[in-house]
């Protein structure tokens, strides 16, 4: 959700050629996606997605186009990209190298699968087969459709020439807005921006939704058993807003860390904390309570060990592989240790009654 507000803040302050403070335009869009997610819940959220995909997909695509014409061309864009050696998939050859791809890797994919907005999509979809076709074919398209930005960008380096490459240097995040704002016309501006913001408020509603959601259902709920549908609906709203203003807080306090990071650090909590409990609360029997907390508390904490504030552990192997594999220890010797010690304690007392 910090990333998103992070976005809505930058997209401000390009629009506005810096009049607008990037803090300012967190605030303006945090509310404007607040608005909607409070009245209106996941129906809206859900109706408000559809339509913003659409928007993103047509507009991007419009614009992948016109890139590639100011560009001379879609061939030259690819031979760039050749030249430049953009194709390359792997890694060095290295250890570390592997390493720190591999956890790249997993983090988007095993951290993604315990968020509460998937969740919440699974769970709403009419039956098991919607929910399995739809995940597969929204997956896919992920996959096709992030080749369009990437596009885009190699198109911006060939437009504008060794200025794309000073401003990737100083802040990659700013080079497509810009090259879009300075070598296209203003209806490929409002396609662009149009097509962006609803990519960022289409993830912010949805995530912003998942923690009030949580929080009811799983703590208030259990601490208040008698609630009827009207204060759980209350009690959502107003932990959205709670939630909103905390993660408005934090996107203003961490300004200056890059996007990449800030999503890539809270998909890396998931992964340490979440995804082995439920991966093996699913398909191991022997899984037990104990096994998950053990899990949880050891995969945050080697993992919060790997951060550069604390050690130097992070620059030679990736703090959330590390974690994961604390994880899955713990979940282990969680579950294990206690059955163990159960069957060593009992036996002496098999063996007295057989001798008796």
């Amino acid at each position: 959700m910090a990333a998103q507000i992070t976005a809505l803040g930058l997209v401000f302050a390009v629009l506005t050629n810096g009049a607008l403070a990037p803090a300012a335009g967190m605030v303006i869009g945090t509310l404007a996606v607040l608005i909607y997610v409070v009245v209106g819940g996941f129906l809206a959220v859900a109706i408000t997605d559809f339509i913003q995909m659409i928007v993103l997909v047509v507009g991007m695509t419009v614009i992948a186009f016109f890139a590639a014409d100011l560009a001379g061309g879609a061939g030259k864009v690819l031979d760039m990209a050749h030249s430049a050696d953009l194709w390359r998939l792997w890694p060095e050859p290295t250890f570390t190298d592997i390493m720190f791809f591999f956890a790249a890797a997993i983090t988007m994919m095993f951290g993604s699968i315990p968020q509460q907005d998937v969740f919440q999509r699974v769970m709403s979809a009419k039956d098991a087969p919607t929910a399995r076709t739809g995940a597969v074919i929204g997956g896919a398209s992920y996959i096709i459709f992030g080749f369009v930005p990437m596009f885009i960008v190699a198109a911006a380096v060939v437009v504008m020439g060794d200025s794309a490459m000073e401003l990737a240097k100083n802040d990659y995040q700013r080079l497509l807005p810009t090259f879009v704002m300075t070598k296209m016309p203003l209806i490929m501006q409002i396609l662009f921006f149009g097509a962006l913001l609803s990519a960022i408020k289409s993830t912010s509603s949805a995530t912003l939704l998942a923690p009030s959601t949580s929080f009811v259902e799983n703590i208030l709920k259990n601490l208040r058993p008698g609630m009827s549908d009207k204060q759980q609906l209350l009690a959502m709203r107003v932990t959205i807003v709670v939630f909103a203003a905390l993660v408005l807080a934090y996107a203003i306090a961490m300004q200056g860390t890059s996007i990449y990071e800030l999503v890539s650090s809270a998909y890396q909590v998931t992964l340490v904390g979440a995804f082995i409990p439920l991966v093996m609360g699913l398909y191991w029997r022997r899984a037990t309570t104990q096994g998950a907390i053990l899990s949880i508390g050891a995969g945050i904490a080697v993992w919060l060990l790997f951060f550069p504030q604390i050690s130097d552990l992070g620059e030679a192997f990736p703090g959330q592989l590390a974690g994961l594999l604390a994880a899955l220890a713990g979940m282990i010797v969680g579950s294990l240790a206690p059955q163990v010690l159960k069957n060593r304690q009992e036996q002496p007392a098999h063996i007295a009654g057989a001798k008796a």
